[in-house]
């Protein structure tokens, strides 16, 4: 098996441990059933010449290894635009996943405060590097968004049927 490092924000380095290595230090091996898998696969190119082999990071990578396609022992680079799109996406991945949680328990009627449900997500995933002020905060500036969103579509609808 074939690793690289990369160097992300270190919250989504911990988040992406936490997720598929189950909070275990060392290598993450991303499921093939999952989309990064694949963005994973798609980045993958020749070593430069120019760039040294010992790559540095803050995320252990075991990449992509399928029976056809290309061989993790050649195609072992990311650059520093794909780590940018990996980067992104588990950063799309880790909101989705937040807000859902957030989402459902305002649903529910707030079983539990937002703050505790942030912690709770933290600590399933074993997330030290942010503050749960900080995703509290997300959160919050995101539900406004979507109320703003929800305000101007209304708004739309009602000149639309005006006319």
């Amino acid at each position: 098996m074939i690793t690289t490092k990369i160097t992300i924000t270190p919250y989504l380095a911990e988040y992406i441990i936490g997720k598929y290595n189950h909070c275990n230090k060392g290598e993450v091996k991303i499921p093939d059933t999952t989309d990064l898998y694949y963005i994973l696969w798609e980045y993958m190119s020749r070593r430069p010449e120019n760039v040294p082999v010992v790559d540095t990071g803050n995320l252990i990578i075991a990449l992509p290894d399928r029976r056809i396609g290309k061989d993790p022992a050649v195609f072992n680079y990311l650059s520093v635009r794909a780590v940018k799109a990996i980067e992104l996406h588990i950063r799309n991945m880790f909101n989705q996943e937040l807000h859902s949680q957030l989402m459902d328990n305002d649903r529910r009627g707030h079983f539990l405060d937002n703050i505790d449900v942030v912690h709770k997500f933290l600590c399933t995933y074993g997330i030290e590097s942010i503050s749960e002020d900080a995703l509290l905060k997300n959160y919050y500036r995101y539900r406004e968004a979507l109320r703003q969103r929800k305000k101007r579509k209304e708004r739309k609808e009602k000149l639309c049927l005006s006319n």
